[in-house]
């Protein structure tokens, strides 16, 4: 298969699915998808609809603009709104509130808030402001690192004293050890974001798989790389296996991408990393390297003692650590919506939230939106 269409013709969507129902005889199974890319394709086309009754789908806490925690915000909002700076981002994360306001709202009174589309593109406004101080809000899963550290790397290189970094990185793993030590975790299988893997490779999980007796299965974005990965680990539950499989070849390989994890281990270092609304898991995210440290945003803007708490009414740590679902959040389409969000989930393009109000999954009882014509997998 060569383009994209292929990965969403209703026949083979068809053919996995009577597969899927053909394997899943025995469960219930619960599965976990590891990336707010795959909810939303899920959602959109129907897919968590069209399965057998004994195969859920739990979405997790996938999606990097939502897991960033709220203190993390307030402390962009912070240094965005000093004078002499100006503070990069991409667009996904002006929208996403801190305590009381949100990076859109310090533009409007004043502060120098850019989007940009690359973390080069800061360094670059830096290079052309040095009289200036640019900050770039490096937030992200593995997939994004590689960029990030490269600006860094640069940045040193070229003798950019006025660029900087706030860092906000996490690593998936540890959130899938946090998912299966939860005390209320359902979770038997996991269905693994596959443009990670591309980047970390696959090295990490068997572990994993071993640990918690759970099949894992590297999967895309497109609904039939959502179907397969579906299938092969319904298939491995029925047969009692418990193993890392590869259903995304044609971009993941065993070792990732040599060249960026030599970029990321030189610049990052492992640390501990609070992930909003579900609390700090060890080993969790990344922080820029002692060689580095100069250029950390949090350190020269002197932004680490901020400290917040989450609003009360908002239940997205429970979406994110796959306890509910959107639509059981009390507030979920009333008080909080895309316009009036109390949380990241309801404002990212990848979170779950945003997708069942997208996709019109607005009650408890709701089954969701009916097929239509447009969309591949749901006319099968």
């Amino acid at each position: 298969m060569k383009y994209i269409d292929e990965f969403n013709d209703p026949a083979l969507a068809r053919r996995l699915l009577d597969e899927i129902h053909a394997v899943a005889v025995t469960g219930p199974w619960a599965l976990m998808e590891v990336c707010g890319g795959q909810t939303h394709s899920i959602i959109r086309h129907g897919i968590d609809q069209l399965l057998p009754d004994t195969v859920e789908l739990i979405h997790g806490p996938g999606c990097p603009v939502c897991v960033t925690p709220l203190e993390m915000i307030d402390r962009a909002l912070e240094i965005a709104s000093r004078p002499g700076v100006i503070f990069c981002s991409f667009g996904d994360m002006l929208r996403v509130p801190g305590t009381g306001r949100d990076l859109f709202q310090v533009r409007g009174s004043g502060g120098d808030v850019r989007v940009v589309y690359s973390p080069m593109d800061a360094l670059e406004l830096a290079r052309r402001h040095p009289d200036r101080q640019v900050v770039f809000f490096g937030i992200g899963f593995e997939t994004t690192a590689p960029a990030n550290a490269m600006t860094v790397h640069e940045a040193r290189r070229l003798g950019v004293g006025n660029f900087s970094l706030l860092v906000s990185h996490v690593r998936v793993p540890p959130a899938v050890e946090a998912v299966m030590e939860s005390p209320d975790c359902r979770v038997q299988g996991f269905l693994a974001a596959g443009h990670v893997c591309s980047v970390m490779g696959t090295a990490e999980y068997p572990r994993l798989a071993e640990r918690y007796r759970v099949p894992i299965v590297v999967t895309g974005f497109e609904p039939l790389d959502i179907l397969e990965g579906i299938r092969r680990t319904v298939l491995q539950l029925e047969r009692g296996e418990h193993r890392v499989e590869n259903a995304y070849e044609r971009a993941v390989h065993a070792d990732g991408n040599p060249a960026a994890l030599r970029m990321i281990d030189e610049v990052f270092e492992v640390t501990d990393r609070a992930w909003r609304g579900i609390g700090v898991i060890p080993d969790s995210g990344w922080r820029l390297s002692p060689a580095y440290r100069a250029f950390d945003a949090e350190l020269r803007f002197d932004v680490t003692g901020v400290r917040t708490a989450e609003p009360a009414a908002c239940r997205s740590g429970e979406v994110l650590q796959g306890l509910i679902k959107p639509r059981e959040c009390e507030v979920f389409g009333t008080e909080c919506t895309p316009r009036t969000p109390l949380g990241a989930t309801m404002v990212s393009s990848e979170g779950a939230c945003a997708a069942y109000y997208l996709y019109r999954r607005l009650e408890a009882g709701d089954s969701g939106r009916p097929a239509t014509s447009g969309e591949a997998i749901t006319v099968v």
